[in-house]
């Protein structure tokens, strides 16, 4: 993957058309975030006299019928390369079409596994509109069947070809939006940085993510601070990187069903678990450390996150995660937001994802997440 990263980086599409010539893009864009983010007329511009195809008509979480009636569209249209401008959905739903345009038979024994992605799609080329999910970063996209999550994934063909993260595209951003993006951004990057599966180029990434985030959330989301915005984009980038080697972990896992369920933005919906879930990974016990690395290297790895949240201890960096969340106008507790006792047991039901909890250098039992989420209730 190639990445032009910086104010004005946009301009970099236009090389790009000119060195493939495409006779028609297939363009695949958010409803509203396309003309208020500034792309619209930037990228149409650029377009000039280059057919263009643009799709639209899908939910923020992508549903395997958005995908199809895109895959339609996109056969339908000849394009001969792909662009994606938006937030994390938006490069999502451009990559599942992408790919399943191009891999023959069912595109639910994809999504599900029962079947392997041989065909690579076309060229795609990404550009978010937020800082949060780093999509364009990574080599897995999730589709939604139903109110189930499922994650298509390929190492080599969905990753994006291009990734070009202008900034400016993010300063018209909702601050709402700018706060659960940012806890996404931030949250991707602990994840990564605890995940069993995580590799000193992983940890690099995620390390300076969570620098960039501490130091300039808060301020990105307060004030139309553009330097805070153009490091948060910065973040979000290296959070996706970190994240397309190590994956995520429990509070991830934990998260799709707050959304799919009870509508929570999925930046809000992952961070609302952060907090407990560090306490939780530091106090792990001989029999139930998942990390082959062994116990002196997680007691390091979660002492070097309190660091990084400029903490002096797991509970007060657990403090400044949540009071960074309230300063930012995210609720921190299930009940706020709707979700009672039995709200709990359907988190528990549907967002208890083993694949995913195995990441956790912590094994995550049942109980013990009915008691983490008691905890925030």
């Amino acid at each position: 993957m190639k990445e032009y990263f910086g104010n004005s980086s946009i301009l970099r599409l236009r090389g790009i058309l000119k060195y493939y010539k495409p006779k028609s893009v297939f363009l695949v864009t958010g409803k509203s975030s396309y003309e208020y983010s500034g792309a619209k007329n930037l990228i149409e511009l650029i377009f000039g006299r280059t057919e263009f195809v643009r799709f639209s008509d899908f939910e923020v979480n992508p549903k395997l019928s958005d995908i199809e009636k895109g895959m339609q569209l996109l056969k339908e249209s000849n394009s001969d390369l792909v662009i994606a401008v938006g937030g994390g959905s938006v490069i999502d739903v451009a990559k599942s079409i992408n790919i399943l345009a191009v891999n023959h038979g069912d595109p639910l024994d994809y999504i599900q596994g029962r079947r392997k992605i041989e065909n690579k799609g076309k060229l795609l080329v990404a550009i978010p509109t937020t800082s949060g999910s780093g999509s364009q970063a990574t080599h897995f996209a999730v589709v939604y069947t139903g109110k189930t999550k499922y994650s298509l994934a390929h190492r080599d063909f969905i990753l994006p070809d291009y990734a070009i993260i202008d900034p400016r595209l993010t300063f018209s951003m909702p601050k709402e939006v700018v706060a659960s993006t940012g806890m996404d951004a931030l949250c991707q990057a602990i994840e990564s940085y605890w995940s069993v599966k995580s590799t000193t180029e992983s940890r690099k990434y995620a390390k300076e993510a969570i620098l960039l985030a501490v130091k300039n959330l808060e301020s990105s989301v307060e004030s139309q601070n553009g330097k805070s915005k153009e490091e948060m984009a910065k973040a979000a980038h290296l959070a996706g990187k970190a994240i397309n080697i190590s994956q995520t972990t429990a509070s991830h896992a934990i998260s799709y069903p707050i959304t799919s369920y009870f509508g929570i933005p999925h930046g809000h919906a992952v961070a609302l678990t952060i907090p407990e879930m560090l306490v939780y990974n530091y106090n792990f016990t001989k029999e139930d450390l998942l990390d082959r690395r062994g116990a002196e290297y997680v007691k390091s790895t979660i002492n070097d996150l309190v660091k990084l949240l400029g903490a002096r201890s797991v509970e007060t960096a657990r403090f400044k995660i949540i009071k960074m969340m309230g300063n930012i106008g995210l609720k921190t507790k299930l009940s706020e937001l709707g979700i009672d006792e039995g709200g709990i047991e359907v988190v528990i039901k549907n967002g208890f994802n083993p694949d995913r909890v195995k990441n956790n250098p912590r094994l995550l039992t049942e109980e013990a997440l009915r008691q983490i989420l008691n905890s925030i209730k």
